[in-house]
């Protein structure tokens, strides 16, 4: 079958740079939120465990907690299947949610923030900070576009495979560039099929199409009484830890609990999640669901007994994110993100220096419109982003440092992709 390879790649090349802002941020805060536990841990001391052979009950870290914070209530309690990072206490006092760090080992409460590192790019990548569903729709999308992207390629690079460990050099930047830009897509393949695959996932769940995220995200059990929900909540408040995770454990073979919800938080019983024999599933595979006034089990889940749309849903996440295998997993998996956010960057730059090398009269524009959509929508992701941090009174530190991030990947990408390729190409012309 014979493919018209100028329009396959006029189509790659209008993905890569119409969307290519967009496009950049959609695979920059995955990349690193792959890693982004890792970076909490090397950004603030707080969250820091250092492992030791055993830890202390969660009922000991509960007592700490409350002395500490008198007022404070428990809402999720979340263990990092890193043994390096703290546990993570989200705690609610006066309306307000912030995160406590505690050490398992120890059962001393470290520090406390109203943001780490980990939410924020879990939120920037989830949804963009953007509400009503515009967030996740706008990545999803993304999703389509990258698996365009790839194939786009791969039809229009005849016999690609022959090219995998082929690199031209001391033939100019622009075929450098370009040779080098196909190198790392072809390398990256796996992945981006990957990447892609799961985001297909994702809005399948979403969108609930055929019943899919139904099927795959079951319902929880809950009260019908207004009153029964209250008593839960009043009966968690001095809830045994170490015995509501010991029943969970008797209640699925090989079960380690890692998260705990509260009830009122995620569902109307205590909710308790975890790791167990099951290979690549997330903790979210094993529930038991506990009633906080008798210690009864009112429903559970076992990821060895899960029906295969379930499985997929629970496979998902670990796949796409890569901390399926550790920190072995996760940092292949960032590397593998900053390949393809490196192609977004490699295709627009050798676009861009083609364009400046053209006569003035030739140029064409290389966005148009879509470089003021691009504009539009990150003005919209900026306002919502600052809107959360202020509602979250996140920190006036953190606010700048955030903002200065930015500031510093907006003034670096004028640098590369608008001063230096105009003085690269006024140089060019002066020879």
């Amino acid at each position: 079958m014979a493919f018209d390879r100028k329009k396959i790649f006029e189509i790659h090349s209008w993905i890569g740079t119409k969307l290519s802002i967009l496009f950049f941020i959609v695979c920059f805060s995955g990349t690193f939120a792959t890693l982004s536990t890792e970076m909490d841990w090397l950004f603030n001391p707080e969250t820091r465990a250092t492992p030791q052979a055993a830890i202390v009950s969660r009922s000991l870290i509960a007592k700490n907690f409350k002395q500490k914070y008198p007022d404070g209530t428990i809402i999720h309690w979340s263990k990092n299947n890193a043994p390096y990072v703290c546990d993570i206490l989200t705690k609610e006092e006066n309306g307000k949610k912030t995160y406590v760090f505690a050490n398992q080992y120890t059962g001393a409460i470290q520090g406390e923030t109203n943001l780490t590192i980990q939410r924020y790019f879990r939120k920037l990548h989830y949804n963009l900070f953007m509400p009503m569903q515009i967030g996740h729709f706008t990545v999803l999308f993304f999703g389509f576009l990258l698996f365009v992207s790839l194939t786009t390629a791969l039809l229009f690079y005849k016999k690609w495979w022959h090219k995998l460990f082929e690199l031209t050099t001391g033939k100019g930047p622009i075929v450098f560039f370009r040779s080098l830009h196909r190198l790392v897509g072809l390398w990256s393949v796996p992945f981006t099929l990957l990447f892609s695959l799961t985001g297909f996932w994702y809005f399948l769940e979403r969108t609930n199409i055929a019943g899919l995220g139904d099927a795959g995200n079951p319902e929880l059990p809950v009260i019908a009484d207004e009153k029964g929900k209250e008593q839960q909540i009043e009966a968690s408040k001095t809830v045994d830890f170490d015995k509501a995770v010991s029943i969970a454990q008797n209640t699925i073979d090989g079960l380690k609990v890692g998260d705990i919800s509260m009830p009122g938080n995620e569902t109307d019983y205590m909710y308790l999640t975890g790791k167990s024999d099951e290979p690549l599933v997330r903790q979210r595979a094993n529930r038991v669901f506990i009633d906080t006034k008798n210690y009864k089990v009112v429903a559970r889940q076992d990821a060895q007994n899960i029906g295969t749309v379930i499985y997929i849903a629970d496979i998902a996440d670990p796949l796409h994110f890569g901390n399926w295998g550790g920190l072995t997993t996760k940092i292949i998996w960032f590397v593998a993100g900053l390949g393809i956010c490196s192609l977004i960057l490699s295709g627009i730059y050798i676009t861009l220096k083609k364009r400046a090398l053209k006569k003035k009269g030739k140029r064409a524009p290389i966005m148009g419109v879509w470089k003021y959509i691009n504009l539009a929508v990150n003005a919209v992701l900026l306002y919502f982003m600052y809107a959360s941090l202020i509602k979250s009174a996140t920190t006036t530190g953190v606010v700048i440092y955030i903002t200065l991030v930015w500031l510093a990947l907006i003034a670096t990408a004028y640098y590369v992709f608008v001063y230096r390729i105009n003085k690269l190409a006024a140089l060019e012309k002066s020879k």
